[in-house]
């Protein structure tokens, strides 16, 4: 049997030992908080699965997010108006914060062989295909702007929590993959 004041020492050894594990724990952002620093080198979005991943330099997942498509999603855009969302390699290029959409990173389509192609078809090739959350004061419409249903005339939306996270985490020239 231990006495009194071995075991004191040996109980507070232990809870010493654990306090940093623990101010480690409380250091940890709050769940859906980017934790810092993030480094977002490559955005992909499947959209077969409603679904759009950022990726680190070591091509690990960093976050996913369920998104909404274009009203008529099967396919590569083909001209304005056809309400695709495009399909290939491109990159984010500029960012909006006054949008008409809470927020919106704005991809670089159309490239030159979007616009080769629309030219072939006697069309425009549209443009304007941004990364966006929901439009600005239509938030009581949450059954017509949600990510569970496609609406857009061809972007990607996103939450608007989820965008607010994607604004701080993505840089401007970081490429983006949007498969079928």
């Amino acid at each position: 049997m231990t006495n009194k004041p071995t075991f004191i020492i040996i109980f507070l050894s232990l809870i010493l030992c654990l306090l940093p594990m623990h101010a480690a724990q409380s250091l940890k952002p709050p769940p859906g908080m980017a934790p810092q620093p993030q480094s977002v080198v490559e955005i992909q979005v499947f959209k077969s699965e409603r679904r759009m991943e950022l990726l680190d330099k070591y091509g690990n997942v960093v976050r996913s997010y369920r998104i909404a498509l274009g009203k008529n999603p099967l396919g590569h855009k083909q001209y304005e108006g056809d309400g695709r969302t495009p399909e290939g390699t491109y990159l984010i290029n500029a960012r909006n914060p006054n949008s008409d959409f809470y927020l919106s990173l704005r991809i670089s389509y159309p490239s030159a062989k979007d616009r080769a192609e629309a030219k072939k078809r006697g069309h425009k090739p549209g443009g304007d295909i941004f990364i966006h959350g929901m439009p600005n004061g239509k938030g009581w419409m949450w059954w017509k702007y949600n990510t569970k249903s496609d609406w857009t005339n061809g972007c990607i939306a996103v939450s608007d929590k989820d965008i607010k996270e994607m604004w701080e985490l993505i840089a401007d020239k970081t490429p983006i993959t949007i498969r079928p």
